[in-house]
């Protein structure tokens, strides 16, 4: 059973999303959490899409969600969205999924034009699951993000408020108020 469960909403395997989440989980992990990765794009396409939450694997990842205490959603922006990826799975969860857990959106993009998927996309779908804390979202920009033997490296410039929000999360985890934002006192 993992406390925090880190799951990535990227088809693809070369993702500096899903990097971005591996790097997430080792944090967390460092503060004494245990966590674990959810990869959407492991899940059968076909049970997925048909929203089987009878096939084992997407039983077990409901389950995942369901034992987690903090979520982590961290997606890929296409179009100005969150990944339709992360869409399908979202959407064959139970109404209050999210009920009593942490949740800390987090998304990749080219762009700062896309920052907003989060707050006007994600946001909303994720309260509607019933979440306790809705950690701030934080958006990083692809070329902020490279990729060093197999590991995500983050430019200071997101590394920085990131940090912040990894903070404020781990707050939210332990149902301490945060008197920070991004660095600014609230």
């Amino acid at each position: 059973m993992s406390n925090v469960l880190v799951i990535t909403g990227s088809p693809s395997p070369t993702s500096k999303t899903e990097r971005v989440g591996e790097y997430v989980a080792r944090r967390i992990s460092s503060s004494g959490w245990s966590t674990d990765q959810l990869r959407l794009r492991t899940l059968p396409a076909a049970a997925l899409l048909s929203a089987d939450t009878g096939h084992p694997q997407i039983a077990d990842a409901v389950a995942q969600v369901a034992e987690a205490r903090g979520i982590v959603l961290a997606t890929p922006t296409y179009k100005a969205a969150y990944s339709g990826l992360l869409k399908t799975f979202l959407d064959l969860l139970p109404q209050y999924a999210f009920a009593g857990k942490a949740v800390l959106p987090l998304a990749t993009g080219g762009t700062t034009a896309h920052v907003l998927a989060l707050d006007y996309g994600l946001r909303p779908v994720v309260h509607s699951l019933g979440a306790r804390h809705v950690v701030q979202s934080f958006f990083l920009l692809d070329k902020h993000l490279s990729i060093e033997d197999g590991n995500v490296v983050i430019d200071p410039a997101s590394a920085s408020p990131l940090d912040d929000v990894l903070e404020q999360f781990h707050k939210a985890l332990h149902g301490v108020p945060h008197d920070t934002v991004l660095g600014r006192s609230a």
